[in-house]
């Protein structure tokens, strides 16, 4: 292996761990709030003991996806800093905005809804939660915004002097018509996964003996998991098609990569791939089933479209892009993603998901008007259910990234012209495990942590002070009070 190949590892290894928490901090955030809320609105104190109880492990998740990000930054200066270079213009302002605006209202007032059970108003207190959740959305949408740019380039122009792609229009990137349809799809996305985490531990507390006399309240926090999973997979499901619609226009080789369609239909009539066997390089289809013209559909909308396929794509960007190795910000050879990785995470990614909305789909009908599902296999079932959804997240994610290859920024620089030209294999190789390490031991802490306080259950009710029933100056002094 060499530098490059060690560096993308890194990035990799480290990007996929850190977004196994993004998600579950973004619908937390909503989900807490929307308990709360409900507590508020009925005064059933069954909602509150859920709020504290999945706020808590809200707390964990937050904390460990805090330290993993911060590597993330890391990364850009290590290995990669003339992808950095290139693209700091550009990227230092909605990373920059991030950081200053959404990040500081999430920490703000995730703080005051910690400290603030005993002394903020009732109203005041749920609305700190719904602020952390504004700002988990703020982040997400500068982040995508970066991200979407370095799959499709706007706002910018390239200056020869500098080498550098420079920022000209802030707006086109913040309204790029690749983020327009990713922030949607992940942010769903994040909502699915956090209803499949309560649902699944909502299920395994409501089968547990020792919870007997909480069934009810744990049937609830099922409900609302099932429900939620269900509305926001059917969302990914439809803003997923639109994304596929303008990742056809935009990168058209990894459409063509998704469905290993290795030659352009002369008829306009592609076909979806069920299963493609291929070479182990992923250069040659050795043999595939498939379903005529359903692929032209879901890439333009026509069952009579036209898909480019990959070997058509590879000598168009060949000749658009040129096999010049001293070029300033283009990379000679092969323009064509690893197809196998491409063709399977896409899959994954997809079918994954699907399981989980019929699962959540299968609980709502298990559990309607009342009933008490009693199977031995429920509890299981539905324990199950969050894994898929983190998986079909990070297999979005590395379909995502992975597709766009040899492209760091599609059309302007690739990989291999981004990685620091003053870092040694040694030292990448050093920094790849002692990360690794680190991350392994952040994962144990972070899975015991939730055991230890998903087994204790939800804590028994206990009505929180009202500060506006007050009078005295003394109480008003008060500091304020960890609740955990």
């Amino acid at each position: 292996m060499d530098i490059l190949d060690v560096a993308r590892w890194q990035f990799g290894i480290t990007t996929v761990y850190h977004f196994l928490f993004v998600p579950l901090t973004i619908g937390l955030t909503l989900l807490v709030a929307v308990m709360e809320t409900n507590w508020l609105r009925t005064a059933r104190p069954e909602w509150l003991r859920l709020a504290k109880f999945f706020g808590k492990l809200l707390l964990i998740n937050f904390a460990l996806g805090l330290v993993t990000g911060i590597v993330q930054e890391f990364q850009f200066g290590m290995n990669w800093s003339d992808y950095s270079r290139f693209v700091g213009d550009i990227f230092g302002a909605p990373l920059a905005v991030e950081a200053l605006l959404a990040f500081f209202l999430e920490s703000t007032f995730l703080g005051l809804w910690i400290f603030g059970w005993d002394k903020l108003p009732r109203k005041l207190h749920v609305g700190c939660m719904w602020l952390v959740h504004l700002g988990t959305l703020a982040s997400a949408w500068f982040i995508l915004a970066a991200n979407s740019w370095m799959q499709h380039p706007v706002g910018y122009e390239y200056n020869p002097d500098t080498g550098r792609a420079e920022l000209t229009d802030f707006w086109a990137v913040m309204t790029n018509k690749v983020q327009l349809i990713t922030f949607p799809h992940v942010i769903l996305a994040a909502y699915m996964t956090s209803a499949a985490f309560i649902l699944g531990i909502s299920a395994w507390l409501y089968a547990n003996k020792r919870f007997e006399r909480d069934r009810s309240m744990y049937r609830m926090g099922i409900r609302l998991g099932a429900w939620v999973a269900l509305v926001a997979g059917l969302g990914v499901a439809v803003s997923g098609d639109i994304q596929g619609k303008i990742m056809t226009d935009v990168q058209p080789m990894k459409m063509a990569a998704a469905e290993a369609l290795y030659q352009t239909d002369s008829d306009g009539c592609a076909p979806f791939s069920i299963f493609t066997i291929g070479t182990p390089d992923g250069k040659t289809e050795k043999w595939s089933l498939t379903v005529p013209c359903v692929l032209s559909f879901l890439a333009e909308g026509d069952t009579g479209a036209t898909v480019e396929g990959i070997n058509d794509l590879r000598a168009e960007y060949e000749q658009t892009y040129g096999q010049d190795p001293g070029a300033a910000y283009y990379s000679p050879g092969d323009y064509t993603p690893y197809i196998p990785v491409t063709y399977w995470s896409f899959r994954l990614m997809i079918g994954l998901g699907l399981l989980m909305a019929a699962g959540a789909a299968l609980v709502l009908w298990l559990t309607r008007k009342g009933r008490a599902p009693t199977a031995r296999w429920f509890a299981p079932m539905v324990l199950s259910l969050p894994v898929l959804t983190v998986l079909a997240n990070s297999f979005g994610w590395i379909f995502t990234e992975m597709g766009r290859q040899p492209w760091a920024v599609f059309g302007l620089m690739t990989t291999a012209h981004g990685v620091s030209p003053g870092v040694s294999q040694l030292e990448a190789w050093i920094s790849i495990v002692v990360l690794t390490l680190l991350y392994a031991v952040l994962a144990v802490i972070e899975v015991g942590l939730l055991v230890k306080y998903v087994r204790k259950g939800a804590d028994p009710f206990e009505e929180p002070p009202d500060p506006t029933l007050r009078g005295s100056d003394e109480d008003e002094d008060r500091p304020l009070a960890f609740a955990y």
